[in-house]
């Protein structure tokens, strides 16, 4: 279950690359604007901004996070990206850090690049840091014993599989596509106690919290706090670094 107020928590640091994704866009009257896993539909409004003219269109796995959207006026309707086909009239595709949670996403970048109309746009951007020190010690925790027959079916002992730039030019330009990739590791810089838990406790840890209970849950963040305290130590003043790499992907179909 995903917590909109809990993804919130640092909206400025989770926007940055939204942003970013959207700068290298060149669509200037697109018809129909697409955002696939809108989330609390916070970065949407953007679209429309941007796009006024377009019809926007949004969507999201999650009920709790389409709620969120709707509650900002946001039009979001529930559904997964695996079931998504764009209309006839699609412009622009955006999807802003979500293909990670979804197995064989590869296959679905092939068949949207290929279903979208002549000169339309579709980016992308996702985590790269799944071999960085807080999933690598999500992973190890998940992996002992008193943990490892509940959070094994929930698939934490394995990274997830992303492509990096290289692999995302590559099939959107055998798709066809004029293709630009790049990924970007920013240096988060937080504050607070345990600001790495809080961190991944919006994305990371969300399977972990939907497969325990209360008890589980508290005891299994207690045992991860210190290892990652350890992994990311907090500075002199009190500010804690946290590198976070992503994956970004702007493909346009042929005219």
């Amino acid at each position: 279950m995903w917590d909109p107020q809990q993804y919130l928590a640092f909206d400025d640091h989770r926007s940055r690359p939204f942003h970013e994704l959207l700068g290298r866009i060149g669509a200037d009257r697109p018809r129909r604007v697409t955002d696939l896993g809108c989330g609390p539909g916070h970065l949407t409004s953007v679209l429309s901004q941007r796009w006024p003219e377009a019809i926007i269109e949004a969507s999201d796995a999650s009920p709790e996070m389409v709620a969120a959207a709707r509650a900002r006026g946001v039009h979001a309707t529930l559904l997964d990206v695996r079931d998504w086909t764009p209309e006839p009239d699609t412009d622009v595709v955006v999807s802003n850090a979500v293909l990670q949670w979804v197995p064989g996403h590869p296959t679905l970048l092939d068949e949207w690049a290929r279903k979208l109309p002549p000169g339309a746009w579709l980016a992308i951007q996702v985590p790269g840091n799944f071999d960085a020190p807080s999933h690598r010690c999500i992973r190890e925790l998940a992996g002992r014993e008193q943990w490892q027959d509940a959070l094994e079916p929930a698939g934490l002992l394995q990274p997830r599989n992303v492509l990096d730039p290289t692999g995302y030019a590559t099939l959107l330009a055998d798709a066809g596509c004029a293709v630009d990739a790049w990924e970007t590791t920013y240096l988060q810089r937080l504050t607070g106690d345990d600001p790495v838990l809080k961190w991944v406790s919006g994305t990371a840890l969300r399977p972990v919290r939907d497969t325990l209970d209360d008890v589980g849950w508290d005891r299994f963040v207690a045992e991860l706090a210190p290892m990652l305290r350890e992994a990311y130590p907090k500075q002199p003043d009190g500010t804690t670094w946290l590198p976070f790499r992503r994956v970004f992907a702007v493909a346009r179909t042929p005219s």
